[in-house]
């Protein structure tokens, strides 16, 4: 995998193609001394349990990982808390309304979207839905569902982080 940085060959700040390395995360235009560093991207990632204890998951309808299952979450949008994020995306996704969010824990990920390597710190959070009678897939979602924690088959998911963060919640719970 190519570094991030050597995707970026022109300053943001001035156009030049005077920009290179400045260190492991940054690179420094020659012309105008902007320095640019290459932080993660923060998306957000919801375990929903209805009232049988059932984990909710999708089918992923687009790439990467297209047809394998995932939980709802996705991208944190520019002046959106991560909290209202992970609301969001489960309202995007599964037509549910979270009335309360857990922070749980978070993991690096690398997601690649049209071919681009995109750094990611994928926060869980364990999100509480008081009525699940409305779920239906939308936006990236194919297909939602429940299912038993204990027929839950981490090779199913297609998604790194998801796999391994579903495997660390599962064994803490």
């Amino acid at each position: 995998m190519k570094h991030p940085l050597a995707q970026f060959i022109y300053c943001p700040e001035c156009g030049s193609d005077q920009f290179t390395e400045h260190s492991e995360k940054s690179k420094k235009c020659q012309s105008c001394g902007f320095v640019y560093f290459f932080n993660p991207s923060a998306a957000t990632v919801a375990l929903i349990f209805n009232s049988k204890g059932e984990l909710l998951v999708c089918r992923r309808a687009k790439d990467p990982a297209a047809g394998t299952l995932d939980l709802p979450g996705g991208f944190i949008d520019m002046n959106e808390s991560a909290e209202e994020g992970v609301m969001r995306e489960v309202l995007e996704e599964t037509g549910l309304i979270v009335n309360s969010t857990h922070y749980l824990f978070s993991l690096p990920n690398v997601y690649t979207y049209s071919g681009f390597d995109v750094h990611t710190l994928d926060l869980f959070f364990r999100c509480h839905v008081e009525d699940t009678s409305q779920l239906l897939a939308n936006d990236d979602a194919q297909e939602t569902f429940f299912i038993p924690t204990d027929q839950i088959v981490l090779t199913d998911f297609g998604l790194h982080s998801i796999r391994v963060g579903l495997a660390k919640f599962l064994k803490e719970i």
